[in-house]
């Protein structure tokens, strides 16, 4: 999602994905009111500050305390005028926020969050089975690999990783449960994967789908973003802007499907002659097709080869 550098203080150092897109999308002017909800190490954040000015303001949210940390020394050095909020993003409506003129979501996992073995987020290095984007969250990766059932696991296989093979893989966890066997670290965890799936010709490892899966249950994902997308609404002025970048085909779906609803006027039978659900469009599509990543981007960052981003405004 975004390049890192290897210290601690710099962990969340972004090279934000689509930066041109975003801002060309949400047009942030001087003295606007914007939010970034899920503000990271500030990359996409110090661009809006800088965007807005003086007169305007930030405000910026994200569940990882080391994030706001990293996220409060990058714009103290464009500026004072943004407040930072430690907690999840569909909180919104809790932040008494004045009616805001831009927001945005960079949805799912950080490249810091990656790259740091210790939150577990990643087969590509041994580290413990956690992946909680709040570290004082109480449910763990190996929490839901310990206690869930097999019918439970293979839901959150299938419908959070889209993994074809989510019931072989389930009954294969709680197998080696019944032998009094768990594995201790995310490599070990991830060698099983490959060693019970079947060979695949797909480029990617095997047990990316189920790690997809299981931070997205550990981490609530796609239940919070169906929670803050309403919220975003109600925060927003009229003509303000809602930009949502997604790098999987669910958080994309969600965001698609609140956005065509939101842009519907009626939403009574097509063969009823007059119209009696009162429904009002509260936004009107400006992406008709997600805004991908040009190629020099990709060259630079790959980690932005699946981002899409979706924009829309709120109408009167």
């Amino acid at each position: 999602m975004q390049h890192t550098s290897t210290s601690d203080t710099d962990a969340f150092h972004h090279l934000p994905v689509l930066p041109d897109a975003v801002m060309a999308s949400l047009a942030p002017q001087a003295g606007d009111r914007v939010l970034d909800a899920t503000v990271g190490g500030a990359g996409h954040a110090s661009r809006l500050l800088r965007a807005v000015g003086s007169d305007g303001f930030l405000f910026g949210c994200d569940r990882d305390p080391r994030a706001i940390q990293a996220a409060s020394e990058q714009l103290t050095a464009v500026g004072e005028n943004f407040k930072l909020f430690q907690g999840s993003f569909d909180q919104i409506d809790l932040w008494g926020l004045p009616p805001l003129q831009g927001i945005l979501f960079d949805i799912g996992v950080s490249s810091p969050q990656l790259d740091h073995a210790e939150r577990g987020f990643s087969f590509r290095a041994k580290g413990p089975l956690d992946m909680r984007m709040d570290p004082a969250g109480a449910l763990t990766a190996a929490d839901i690999l310990q206690n869930m059932s097999e019918a439970e696991l293979a839901r959150i296989f299938f419908e959070f990783g889209e993994e074809r093979h989510s019931r072989r893989l389930a009954r294969a966890i709680v197998a080696e449960r019944s032998h009094g066997r768990f594995w201790q670290d995310t490599a070990a965890f991830a060698a099983f994967v490959e060693q019970t799936l079947p060979r695949s010709r797909e480029p990617i490892h095997p047990a990316t789908r189920a790690f997809q899966a299981l931070r997205i249950a550990v981490n609530d994902e796609l239940g919070m973003l169906q929670r803050a997308l309403p919220q975003a609404v109600r925060a927003l002025a009229p003509g303000g802007r809602l930009g949502v970048i997604s790098f999987h085909s669910l958080e994309d779906r969600i965001v698609k499907r609140f956005f065509q609803e939101q842009a519907k006027a009626c939403v009574c039978p097509p063969r009823q002659p007059v119209c009696t659900c009162q429904k009002v469009s509260t936004l009107e599509v400006l992406t008709k097709k997600p805004l991908v990543a040009e190629p020099q981007e990709l060259s630079e960052n790959p980690r932005a080869r699946s981002a899409k981003l979706r924009v829309a405004r709120r109408l009167p």
